[in-house]
């Protein structure tokens, strides 16, 4: 017999996988490999970016308040791989992201320069309230650890986002190390997570903010590409 917990942590990650973000007609055009548009992939890293940058706050909080010893120190590695790159040997996650932008031939100038368009900062600002607010911590950690951590997750058909656009753009492996690197580490991350908010929610109303966190998180990261493609129809937003 399915046990109430187990139950809640399967409808956690059913509504992770029943907002698939990839749907985007953003990605049609981004994956493109007729068209091949290299700007268009300059505005989107520059936008990820923007959710790379702040990642990390959002990990320290989760670990620094984390109630449960046990999930405290899986936290406690994730936390150590964001800043070092160390348990997958490569380097920190923000660097492995300024990596790829420059392999896409934006200078550190343009890269600091660029600014969250306000769908982006709608993202940023859900998940940093709702990791560093009393009393919301089981929504926060089903925003970042499950939605935020899940969208990486994501293929077409056999293949990862990062795999296709290497093709698409004739990246190297190294230029995709970022993608390549969250891809296989982000499994076990989203199972974690999956566990810390099963084991958090003790009471019905919990069980739904949780629910809902991962619902809207997924949500707000489909506006981000949403606000993105705005601009593009728009002829808006250069890459700097």
């Amino acid at each position: 017999m399915v046990k109430a917990r187990d139950r809640f942590r399967e409808r956690l990650e059913e509504t992770l996988h029943q907002k698939l973000t990839l749907s985007h007609p953003l990605f049609s055009m981004l994956l493109d490999e007729k068209r091949a548009d290299k700007e268009l992939l300059k505005r989107v890293a520059l936008q990820g970016y923007q959710l790379t940058k702040n990642f990390l706050t959002y990990i320290e909080n989760l670990f620094f308040y984390c109630p449960m010893e046990k999930h405290k120190r899986r936290l406690l590695f994730n936390m150590f791989e964001e800043e070092t790159g160390r348990l997958s040997r490569t380097k920190n996650h923000v660097e492995l992201m300024q990596d790829f932008i420059r392999a896409l031939g934006i200078s550190d100038q343009e890269r600091d320069a660029a600014v969250a368009l306000p769908a982006t900062q709608e993202l940023i600002d859900f998940r940093m309230e709702a990791c560093t607010t009393a009393g919301r911590y089981h929504i926060g950690a089903a925003a970042v650890l499950i939605a935020s951590e899940g969208q990486n997750l994501e293929t077409l058909g056999e293949e990862a986002r990062h795999t296709i656009l290497g093709r698409v753009f004739g990246l190297k492996e190294a230029d995709l190390l970022f993608f390549s690197v969250h891809q296989k580490e982000d499994v076990g991350h989203v199972q974690q997570g999956l566990d810390l908010v099963a084991d958090l929610c003790t009471t019905e109303r919990m069980q739904q903010e949780a629910l809902e966190s991962v619902n809207l998180t997924c949500d707000l990261f489909y506006g981000m590409y949403q606000g993105i493609y705005e601009t593009v129809k728009r002829g808006e937003l250069s890459h700097a």
